[in-house]
């Protein structure tokens, strides 16, 4: 027996301990902890560092109560993509396959690699902007250093699902470790940081922008496709019962992984603010950004942004090919080898970074991209999970999913809005 399948044998035996009560306390909760971790990081890709540095710079803790909203938000469509995988035993393109005629199947997709390949972009530019600021590499053969790196870490894959988590989740605790290090260099006021993480508010039409920007950018696609398949046959219940059980340890897991993305992301603002707001700068490039936190806190903050920017891209590039992977699996039944994969979808990032694109101005095009396939996600989750003939038991209440349409609708506007300012505005 292969090391891999010794490890899920094991997991699927902690598992099913915990369903019967054989274990207690956190032991119980362990087995089901990691999925929500792997998903989180694309809460935490470097498309997010733009948006939130450049609220936090021209407007303080003002829209931090954004980024709370967002990650509200967050915690509800991640827990109906879970729950998809574990009340169906599949995942969601498999099953918009099932449901849709082929044409439709066929088209989402299409939109649904255009999504990966808009994602790759933005966390290969970040992966490779990191390396850059660090040691002064240049920006293409950063992205083809990025490139080999994400290679070593989808080799964990192959390992078995535990030590991919345990990678990936290693990946997001450097990042949280870097930033809660730079928040204490900041030293940011309490009394204006509570003040605007709890106090909805908005200063003029750009603050709107800004937070349209924050929501918009928080719910990527390929993270709602990826849950539901990370879920699907992790732990399968033999019942109704054993399924909700199930669905209430993954839901611990997820509030725990998207409160971590959310902090990351507050962080990001609170240092923006606590530093170049109150120093007047209003900084939208991440080069600048890194050049003045070297000069206001000191180089060690300077350092740290670069890490968190460069890990957080390379943890976020391997959850896009694995997201590929399953878009592909699930809408058209066919499947390439992931290295494979993985060697197509660093192409277009490496040509758009080779003809010397501006690396700032390439995230906000694939945060862009990326906005067009909210909706082809979004809609078909809150559908399924709203269907009790699919979902069972563990069906959304109707509370839930009034909320859910509520939260579509406001998310796809947004991302509507936003590409009508940024074309037509």
């Amino acid at each position: 027996m292969t090391s891999s399948k010794m490890k899920q044998k094991a997991l699927a035996k902690s598992a099913q301990d915990a369903l019967s009560g054989r274990t207690h306390g956190f032991r119980r909760v362990l087995p089901f902890l990691g999925p929500a971790f792997i998903a989180a990081v694309a809460y935490i890709d470097p498309g997010n560092f733009a948006t939130n540095i450049a609220s936090g710079s021209q407007y303080g803790y003002l829209l931090l109560w954004v980024v709370l909203f967002s990650n509200l938000m967050a915690v509800l469509i991640q827990s109906m993509s879970a729950k998809l995988g574990i009340a169906t035993g599949k995942n969601l393109p498999e099953v918009a396959r099932e449901q849709f005629p082929k044409p439709v199947s066929f088209g989402l997709w299409i939109q649904g690699e255009l999504v990966v390949i808009a994602t790759d972009l933005a966390e290969f530019i970040g992966t490779a902007l990191g390396l850059y600021l660090l040691f002064g590499i240049p920006l293409f053969p950063s992205a083809i250093i990025a490139a080999i790196g994400s290679f070593a870490i989808l080799e964990l894959q192959r390992r078995g699902v535990r030590s991919l988590e345990a990678g990936i989740t290693g990946l997001v605790f450097i990042v949280v470790i870097a930033f809660g290090i730079q928040v204490f260099f900041a030293n940011p006021e309490m009394s204006p940081l509570l003040t605007g993480l709890f106090t909805p508010r908005f200063d003029d039409v750009n603050s709107v922008l800004l937070a349209a920007g924050i929501l918009g950018a928080t719910v990527m696609p390929h993270a709602i496709y990826l849950h539901s398949a990370l879920t699907q046959r992790r732990v399968i219940g033999r019942n109704e019962e054993e399924r909700k059980k199930i669905f209430r340890f993954e839901f611990i897991d997820i509030v725990i992984a998207m409160v971590i993305a959310g902090a990351i992301n507050a962080s990001m603002l609170i240092i923006a603010a606590s530093t170049f707001f109150y120093n007047g700068l209003v900084v939208e490039d991440l080069g600048v950004a890194f050049e003045q936190l070297g000069i206001l806190i000191g180089p060690f903050a300077a350092i740290l942004f670069g890490i968190g920017l460069l890990t957080a891209g390379l943890a976020s590039s391997t959850v896009g090919t694995m997201s590929g992977d399953i878009i592909m699996q699930g809408f058209i039944r066919r499947r390439i080898p992931i290295y494979l994969r993985r060697l197509i979808t660093v192409t277009p990032p490496l040509i758009i970074i080779a003809m010397g694109i501006d690396a700032t101005k390439a995230l906000v095009m694939s945060q862009i991209i990326l906005s067009f396939g909210i909706a082809f996600a979004l809609i078909p989750l809150v559908l399924f999970t709203s269907n009790r003939k699919l979902m069972g038991g563990l069906v959304n209440k109707k509370i839930t999913t009034i909320i859910a349409w509520g939260i579509s609708f406001v998310i796809i506007a947004l991302n509507i809005f936003l590409l009508y300012q940024y074309f037509l505005g």
